[in-house]
Formats: structure tokens, sequence, C-alpha cells
């Protein structure tokens, strides 16, 4: 157990440094000069040196990237121009923020996900199973941009259940959770659907039906749990696409996490903030995927032994 995390660990390592290095090119490749973008078209030249000199820009390009690579192994990821702060306080003080609602909607998506997938394939070409797949297919249509206004209209404005935006109690978590985990519910159905599917369907689950064994411990004591590795699979990868996918969903509800500060730190043009909110998902999307190998070694021991 302890080679397989070993190894997953040192698989890791290189795309955490593919990861630095493109966040380091972002403000060498975007059009323009980003300086001349933070200051404005009317700044005035010595502003313009001055405020490269403090970035670092004037230097040659292979000692900045050393210099940017130093700083992040040390945590050190500049200071952030809009809020005269260095940037990994002001990018951590806002991450549990995104953590939480990730969370919350990574919750909302299981709930509803797991059993609607599994009662589908349990009445696997029945009406029911058509009824999920409308649902589903409902979900996948409907972009957060679109579902988030209109919960807002309907449970904050006409209804007046729950808060329109900000950060609170459960109340604040209920709407920007269900809007960022609704589409994800529809694909974790369908896959939690076809992956019990094709379990049903293995000479392991007759033998255990022929035992008289109850339709409900079939499912879920055996179809289910041996479904797992690829349901796995796809929740670690959603919830990666859940800390990317909060900006919108953050700026809808004005939910003060990593993706409305990115959007602040564009319209601000506060590049090294933006280069810190990008560093931070991506490095979290990599940890997500390393923790779910890691769970894939527990539920199937097969894995660790390949």
């Amino acid at each position: 157990m302890i080679r397989y995390l070993g190894l997953r660990l040192l698989l890791a390592i290189p795309a955490l440094w593919l990861i630095v290095t493109m966040v380091f090119l972002l403000a060498h490749i975007v059009p323009g000069d980003p300086v001349q973008q933070m200051l404005g078209e009317g700044a005035q030249q010595q502003d313009i040196q001055q405020l490269r000199h403090e970035l670092g820009l004037d230097l040659p390009l292979p000692v900045q990237y050393e210099k940017y690579l130093t700083g992040v192994v040390r945590g050190n990821l500049g200071e952030s121009i809009r809020f005269q702060e260095p940037v990994a306080e002001v990018v951590l003080s806002h991450y549990p923020a995104t953590l939480e609602l990730s969370f919350f909607a990574l919750l909302v998506c299981g709930v509803i996900a797991i059993p609607a997938g599994v009662f589908a394939a349990s009445k696997r070409g029945t009406a029911a199973d058509h009824a999920v797949g409308v649902f589903t297919l409902l979900g996948l249509s409907v972009p957060n941009f679109a579902l988030g206004p209109v919960l807002i209209l309907v449970f904050s404005v006409l209804i007046g259940w729950f808060p329109v935006s900000g950060r609170g109690g459960i109340s604040h978590l209920i709407l920007p959770g269900i809007t960022l985990g609704a589409a994800l519910a529809a694909i974790l159905a369908r896959m939690v659907r076809t992956s019990v599917i094709e379990e049903l369907s293995s000479d392991y689950v007759r033998t255990a039906r022929a035992k008289g064994l109850r339709e409900s411990a079939v499912l879920f004591k055996h179809a289910f749990r041996n479904a797992l590795i690829p349901i796995l699979t796809i929740i670690g990868l959603q919830f990666g696409t859940l800390l990317a996918g909060t900006i919108v969903t953050e700026t809808i509800f004005s939910w003060p996490g990593i993706g409305r500060l990115s959007v602040q730190a564009i319209e601000a043009r506060d590049y090294p903030l933006l280069q810190g909110c990008i560093l931070l998902i991506a490095v979290s999307y990599v940890a997500v995927n390393l923790l779910t190998d890691v769970v894939y070694a527990f539920v199937d021991p097969r894995v660790r032994l390949q």
C-alpha cells in the first residue's frame, strides 16, 4: 500500500510542475503588455516601468521562471495589486468558502444521482427508467448560469424561502449548491445506471438471486459495491470540475470563494492574484485525482496489486 501511494505521489510531481509552468506563462502569453493592462491606457511610462520592476517582469525570462518557481515552493506567490496583501493569504482566506460550496454541491449530487441511478438500473426499460432519463437530460440541458437566476427568482424573490446571495448558514448553501450540482448529478446518475446494469448481468448476481437474497441486498451489497470503481472516477473528476466551475455560480450568488475572487482579479487586472487563483484550483484538481486513486486502493485491493 505504501509503495502504491509513493508511486502515485511521484506521478503527481510532473503534473504539479507543468501546472506551475503554465501559470507562470500566463502573464507572458496574454495579448499585449500585462503591466499596461493593469495600470490602464493613460498610465505614465515611469509608473509602468516601476510596476514592471516590482513584478520582476524586467528580468530575463529564465530568471523570472526560477524566481517564480522558488517562490511557489516557499509559498510566496507575490503581492496582490488590488488588496495590497500577499497573494497566498488572500487566496487561502477565500479557499474555505469554495471548499464548503463544492462539498455541499457534491453531497447534493450524490444524494440525487446514486439513488436515481440504482433505481433506474433496477427498473431498466420501464416507465420509471425513462422518467429518470428525462430528468437527467433536463439537468444536462440547463446550464448553471441559467439555472441560478431562475432559482433565485422562484425561491428567493417570489417565495422567500432562501437568501438571494452571500455566505452564512445552511440556507445560503441550498440554492448555489443545487445550481452547481444539478448538471453533475445528471452525469453521475447516468454513470451509476450504466455501471449497475453491467453488474446486474454478471454471474455472481444471478447466483445471489438464486440463493434467495432480497433484491435490495443484490442491488446495494453486490451490484452497486462492485460498480463503485467507475462511479468513484466520475465523482473524483466531478469534484475537480466543481472547484473550477464555481466561477459562474459564485459570481451569481456573490459567494466569497476562489471563483468570485478570480473574476474580481480579472476585473482589477490583478495578474499576481489571478495566477494564485488558477494555481490553487489546478493544484486542488491534481490533489483530488490523487485522493481518488488512494480511495480506489481501499475499495478494490486489486488496484494496488497491479
